[in-house]
């Protein structure tokens, strides 16, 4: 099918691992040109050398995208993108009682304000082009998750945040939608030194009787970013093989 992207230009936040990655790869794969957004200015490059080495377009960006000004700075000229996708995130869990400011604040900043941030440096040319797909990647956490208050918060505001766009930017030609994963095996959960029991925890309760793979998120991620999705926007898809708690 074609997603009709093909000379369009992405912009993906986290892009350097993950599901960011897999999406930025999916992009490509369907023509667009990707701009790879890693606060990691060698998992960008990564990214792309992937990319380019698969025949697809797409360059690297490092930006910390928790500091306002700096993303103004960076992305306030840029040519126009006429797909984004809010994929930067990460998390720090403990007990309410033990969570630290910096812990709270820290998830808040990458996972919701730097969302934010982005969002508004790049709205201005997609209204001007009355053209645009939003899409942030949110969590199936974001209904509550043990040890997860910042995780779920922020993940919770990304779909405020969601919602209020869809509303706003509608009139401009610009959707904006939201996707929730599930627990997606991965470099980054693999990493955590409780993996084992998070997995054995995520596929007792998945009907599907699997765990998610990145290109599950990058396959919703392609829809939200197509054309013919345009009288869709507003919307929350929980990609998570039917799991609920």
């Amino acid at each position: 099918m074609d997603l009709r992207i093909a000379g369009q230009r992405a912009l993906v936040t986290g892009a350097g691992r993950g599901l960011g990655r897999g999406i930025a790869k999916a992009l490509a794969r369907e023509g667009a040109h990707v701009i790879a957004l890693d606060r990691d200015g060698d998992l960008a490059a990564s990214a792309v050398a992937d990319i380019v080495a698969a025949g697809g377009s797409a360059e690297p960006m490092a930006l910390d995208i928790t500091d306002s000004a700096v993303v103004n700075a960076a992305l306030g000229g840029i040519a126009p993108v006429e797909m984004l996708v809010n994929c930067a995130g990460f998390s720090r869990d403990a007990p309410i009682a033990d969570m630290t400011d910096d812990a709270w604040l820290s998830v808040l900043d990458v996972c919701l304000n730097g969302a934010f941030y982005v969002t508004r440096a790049l709205v201005p040319a997609m209204k001007a082009a009355r053209y645009g797909r939003i899409v942030n990647i949110s969590s199936r956490a974001r209904e509550g998750d043990n040890n997860k208050a910042n995780y779920a918060a922020a993940k919770a505001g990304l779909v405020g945040l969601t919602q209020a766009l869809a509303l706003e930017l509608g009139k401009s030609g610009i959707t904006c939608n939201a996707i929730a994963p599930g627990f997606c095996d991965g470099e980054r959960p693999r990493s955590l030194p409780h993996y084992a029991t998070l997995k054995e925890r995520a596929l007792a309760l998945t009907p599907m009787d699997r765990l998610g793979e990145e290109a599950d998120i990058a396959d919703a991620a392609l829809y939200f970013c197509a054309r013919q999705s345009g009288y869709v926007t507003g919307e929350v898809l929980t990609v998570a093989g039917g799991r609920w708690r």
